[in-house]
């Protein structure tokens, strides 16, 4: 583990922004509302194609391009485009999961600099933060759109870092993804692994030098040593 941090960097897609409500828009045009999981599933993973191959698309491109491919084959009677116009417009009106208020609240109280690192937009990111009355809460609103490559590339993290003035080794990515958390340990990042679902991590993955089940309970996992 590294020394303490000063500077704590959230991920924002599933980690604080709660995406279930994605299969109601999935329902709503007409597709299974279980194609959500599999929509997301292939914009990461295409997104992480891309990054490998030295190239890079955006959050919105990709996706949107996903969900063509996936909804031409779900048999919808609804006009395509409108069909996926309707379900990325889905994305800017996600609210945050229970636990994210207290949690951002108690880690700024305590000091830290808070700021946020996504594969999707800085404009979905304002939104989150803006409609939960929390903007004011995060320093920085970062996005690899800005950056060289996607996370969890190397060149992500050392982007938020620099923008931050920080080195790698004074910051915390917080995340529910272990692909996220390996990334960032490889690039010299502490991390911490949010599991809300009680999943088991993948052994293939750097460990997380934090596992709380709750962004509520970071602060206190922070405060204590060898946590």
């Amino acid at each position: 583990m590294n020394s303490a941090p000063s500077v704590v960097v959230f991920d924002v897609n599933e980690t604080l922004s709660d995406m279930s409500p994605m299969g109601e828009r999935f329902a709503e045009a007409g597709a299974p509302a279980e194609l959500a999981k599999i929509w997301f599933a292939t914009l990461l993973r295409d997104g992480f194609a891309l990054t490998a191959a030295g190239d890079k698309g955006t959050f919105a491109d990709i996706g949107a391009e996903a969900l063509r491919g996936l909804l031409a084959g779900a048999g919808i009677e609804k006009d395509p485009e409108m069909a996926v116009k309707h379900v990325m417009a889905g994305l800017a009106g996600l609210g945050l999961h229970p636990d994210v208020q207290i949690g951002v609240r108690e880690l700024r109280a305590a000091g830290y600099r808070l700021v946020t690192l996504t594969n999707g937009s800085v404009q979905v990111a304002e939104k989150l933060f803006g409609a939960a009355g929390m903007r004011d809460q995060f320093e920085r609103l970062l996005s690899v759109e800005d950056a060289p490559a996607w996370k969890p590339a190397r060149a992500a993290y050392d982007y938020a870092a620099a923008a931050c003035g920080v080195t790698s080794e004074q910051m915390l990515l917080v995340a529910v993804h272990p692909w996220d958390i390996h990334g960032a340990a490889r690039a010299g990042l502490s991390t911490a692994w949010i599991n809300r679902t009680g999943a088991r991590y993948p052994n293939y993955f750097a460990s997380p030098d934090y596992t709380v089940a709750s962004l509520e309970e970071l602060p206190a996992a922070l405060r204590t040593p060898g946590a």
